[in-house]
């Protein structure tokens, strides 16, 4: 296996913004606003189909369901036809750990281990090294296409994107002037990031970003647990809710108990091993009762996605883990990044390198699936402090509210994975990458519409069957 390299920089911070003023003779800043799809570009539906091919097929429809509730669901569900789409374009080669699906949703307020609220990525599937600007670029985008989605002007969702990139150029530009550590150690914490805010926040964008506080605080694995669980005379175990969640011994049939809980200890040990010795020593406190099978998010959805129920003292005493199948990364094909023995691994190392403050009980496993095939996974808690956003029913300004913090989170991911002082001299002083990324979110959100389209035609002609679930 390749292992992550360190961020190789210049001797000098001199250097290093030489470097990236270099960076605007292969790709000038003004080129990142142009965007036409490639004559080649393969047909959305062959990619998504090819995606498709690898997940379980009786839930595929449901992830075209899915997908073609609006456009903005079908750009969550579409990193794949993106990186398709990013991979022709002029690169600025200033390489950074790039999250893979910057948009909008992927961005969210999670406890620390401190059990601090905080502010950051929160989906790295799709994590590998890239172009510092591809993230930018599909964050951008996803402001476009979802102003859209709720009727605002094209001056409205152009405010939006400006706002998104200006807050990640100076942002960056901030992180070049500081100490390494410090920016190691920076993160975004949520009550501070409200009340330096709220100045700018008219009553009802406070209000609603206090409600979002709330109801992230209130998402605990407790409430998980009395969500998805219920008592049994066997004990506690995890309710049935086909086809959302569906418990292994349903999915199993005649498999023996005792092979199944063979199976289940394997898989529970492999992931221990890639804990720190403390979290080991941790989840040694506890046994593993109850798995099963689980339906998420938009794009996810199709990929082998399981909840482990745990219980410490009694059942009263539990932990919900999720383990979600790790594929390739959709950017794999289009970079000469590097590989890894374990696509699990792959994330696991992309969000501790990009997040502030990561999951405790974050790590990785392979396990052999119902079809007999080994696959990668990676184990996180299930609902840790975790809120996202709800765009649907968002007003401009909460739409520019989102930009800017999402803007600024990404840049700190950014500044760890990459080097700060060259992309800030790329990105410069003035507002000429924002003005691009104006022109190639509009550009691109008109993409991701007519794409939508097609998905929808593919589904009355036959072609492929979508489910509303």
């Amino acid at each position: 296996m390749t292992t992550p390299s360190a961020v190789t920089v210049a001797s000098s911070p001199a250097d290093r913004a030489a470097l990236g003023r270099r960076a605007r003779r292969r790709a000038p800043r003004s080129v990142h606003g142009v965007f036409e799809a490639a004559r080649d570009r393969p047909d959305v539906v062959d990619v998504l189909e090819r995606q498709s091919a690898t997940r379980v097929p009786e839930l595929v429809p449901i992830r075209y369901g899915r997908m073609l509730e609006s456009p903005f669901r079908f750009y969550r569900g579409a990193a794949a036809v993106m990186a398709a789409d990013l991979a022709p374009l002029p690169a600025t080669g200033l390489q950074v750990r790039l999250c893979g699906d910057a948009h909008l949703l992927n961005f969210g307020l999670l406890a620390s281990p401190e059990r601090h609220l905080v502010f950051d990525i929160n989906d790295f599937d799709e994590t590998f090294p890239g172009p510092f600007e591809w993230d930018v670029k599909r964050l951008a985008a996803s402001l476009a296409v979802a102003g859209r989605g709720n009727g605002f002007t094209e001056r409205e969702q152009d405010d939006a994107v400006r706002t998104c990139v200006r807050a990640y150029r100076e942002r960056m530009r901030e992180f070049a002037g500081m100490r390494t550590l410090d920016i190691w150690y920076a993160r975004d914490d949520a009550d501070l990031m409200h009340g330096l805010l709220a100045a700018s926040m008219d009553e009802e964008s406070r209000r609603r970003t206090a409600e979002a506080a709330t109801r992230a605080r209130s998402r605990t694995h407790l409430r998980a647990v009395a969500k998805l669980t219920r008592l049994t005379p066997e004990g506690r175990r995890i309710a049935a809710d086909p086809p959302l969640l569906t418990p292994l011994r349903e999915l199993r049939g005649e498999t023996s108990a005792d092979a199944e809980d063979r199976q289940l200890q394997a898989l529970l040990e492999s992931y221990a091993r890639s804990l720190p010795s403390d979290r080991r020593h941790l989840l040694r406190h506890y046994r593993l009762v109850d798995m099963a099978r689980k339906v998420v998010g938009v794009g996810s959805v199709g990929t082998r996605c399981w909840i482990l129920l745990l219980l410490g003292r009694d059942d009263d005493d539990p932990l919900l883990l999720q383990a979600k199948e790790a594929q390739e990364s959709v950017l794999a094909a289009y970079t000469g990044g590097e590989g890894y023995d374990n696509q699990g691994h792959r994330v696991v190392a992309g969000q501790r390198l990009l997040q502030a403050a990561s999951d405790i009980f974050l790590g990785w496993t392979r396990a052999v699936g119902l079809d007999g095939r080994d696959r990668d996974f990676y184990v996180r808690q299930l609902w840790d402090w975790k809120g996202s956003f709800r765009p649907e029913s968002w007003d401009p300004a909460l739409l520019n509210l989102s930009g800017q913090v999402c803007g600024a989170a990404l840049a700190r991911a950014h500044a760890r994975s990459g080097d700060p002082v060259a992309i800030a001299a790329y990105l410069g002083g003035g507002d000429g990458f924002e003005r691009a990324l104006t022109g190639f979110a509009q550009a691109y959100a008109d993409r991701t519409e007519r794409d939508f389209e097609a998905l929808g035609a593919a589904v009355r002609s036959g072609r492929i069957v979508a489910a509303g679930l």
